[in-house]
C-alpha cells in the first residue's frame, strides 16, 4: 500500500510541480513500478522508506540478466533516481539511496544522416500531383529546412506561422515555445499548401487551426510521416536507415559544417543542455576526416 500512495505522490509532483507531460509521466510511473515488481518477485518486503543501496544494485542486476540494452538501464535508472530525489525533496526520506548507484556507460551511436544530393533526390521524388506527397514534401522542407521534431509538426498550427517573419513558433519538449527560421523553399510550398491543398479538406471542428491534416479532415500522427518518409526514400533509391528525426540530425549537422554557431543551432534545436547539441560537433570532425582522406593528394 505504501509503494502505491508514493508513487501517486510523485507523479502529482512531476504532473502539478514539474510540469510533465502525459508520455513522461507514464515512463516514469512505469520505471517505479518495475522497481515494485522486483522487489514483490523476489519477497523483499520493504516500502520505499527501507529502500538501501543494495537492493537497487540487486534491482540493476536483474535488469542485466533481461537482457536490457544499456541505454534501457540507464532511462529506468533515471526514473528510479527522480523518484528519490523526489522523496528526499518531500521530507519523506533522509538519506537517497539511489545517491550511489552508477549510470550504465552508454556508447553514443552517431544518427545517419543525409547529404544534400540525397536531401534533393528525396524531395523531388514527391509525385506532387498527389494530394498526400504534396502535404508530405511540405513536411520534409520543414523538417529539412528547420530542424523540427516530428511531434512538433504534426502538431503545428496556423495561427504560430509568421509567414511575413519567416518564422514558425514550436512548441517544443516540457511544452516549451521557441521561434524557429523557415527557409524560402519550405515556406513557398508550405504557401501552396494551404492556399491549394488543404482548403479540399473536410476538415473536423476540433483540427481547424492544425496545418497538416489526414484525407478525414484530422490532424497527423507521427507513424504516418514515418510511414510516408520510409516510402519516399525507397522510391529515392537511398540505403540508409532514415526517419523524420534524419532531417533534424540533417540539419544540424549541415548548420556545423557551415560554420554556424553552436549556441545558435541549439537555440534552433530547443536543446535545454548545449552538451546535446555539441553531439554534431563530432559528426562535423568525421565529415572533416573523411574530406581529407577523399580529396587529400598524400591521404
Amino acid at each position: 500500500m505504501a509503494w502505491a500512495i508514493y508513487i501517486q505522490q510523485f507523479k502529482d509532483y512531476l504532473k502539478l510541480e514539474r510540469n510533465f507531460q502525459a508520455n513522461s509521466l507514464d515512463a516514469y510511473w512505469r520505471d517505479v513500478q518495475k522497481l515494485k515488481e522486483f522487489l514483490e518477485i523476489h519477497q523483499i518486503n520493504v516500502s520505499p522508506l527501507q529502500i538501501e543501496l543494495c537492493h537497487l544494485t540487486d534491482f540493476l542486476k536483474y535488469l542485466a540478466d533481461l537482457g536490457l540494452a544499456e541505454m534501457s538501464k540507464a532511462r529506468i535508472l533515471s526514473g528510479i533516481k527522480a523518484f528519490f530525489k523526489f522523496l528526499l525533496l518531500e521530507d519523506i526520506i533522509k538519506n537517497n539511496p539511489s545517491e550511489l548507484l552508477e549510470t550504465p556507460k552508454i556508447l553514443r551511436k552517431l544518427p545517419d544522416v543525409l547529404n544534400i544530393e540525397e536531401v534533393d533526390l528525396i524531395l523531388k521524388s514527391f509525385d506532387l500531383s498527389r494530394q498526400d506527397d504534396a502535404r508530405n514534401r511540405v513536411i520534409v522542407e520543414i523538417l529539412y529546412s528547420s530542424g523540427l521534431r516530428v511531434s512538433e509538426v504534426v502538431g503545428l498550427t496556423l495561427s504560430r506561422i509568421y509567414a511575413d517573419e519567416g518564422f514558425l513558433k514550436v512548441v517544443g519538449k516540457g511544452n516549451k515555445e521557441r521561434f524557429v527560421p523557415i527557409g524560402e523553399q519550405a515556406l513557398h510550398y508550405l504557401t501552396i499548401y494551404l492556399k491549394e491543398i488543404r482548403p479540399n479538406i473536410p476538415i473536423k471542428p476540433k483540427f481547424q487551426d492544425i496545418v497538416f491534416l489526414n484525407r478525414r479532415g484530422s490532424s497527423l500522427s507521427r507513424i504516418s510521416v514515418f510511414t510516408a518518409i520510409q516510402k519516399v526514400t525507397k522510391l529515392a533509391g537511398i540505403n540508409k536507415k532514415i526517419s523524420p528525426h534524419t532531417f533534424r540530425h540533417t540539419f544540424a549537422t549541415h548548420l556545423i559544417e557551415g560554420g554556424a554557431d553552436l549556441r545558435a543551432v541549439q537555440d534552433m534545436l530547443g536543446h535545454e543542455s548545449i552538451t546535446t547539441t555539441e553531439l554534431y560537433t563530432h559528426l562535423d570532425r568525421d565529415y572533416l576526416k573523411q574530406t581529407i582522406i577523399n580529396f587529400h593528394p598524400r591521404s
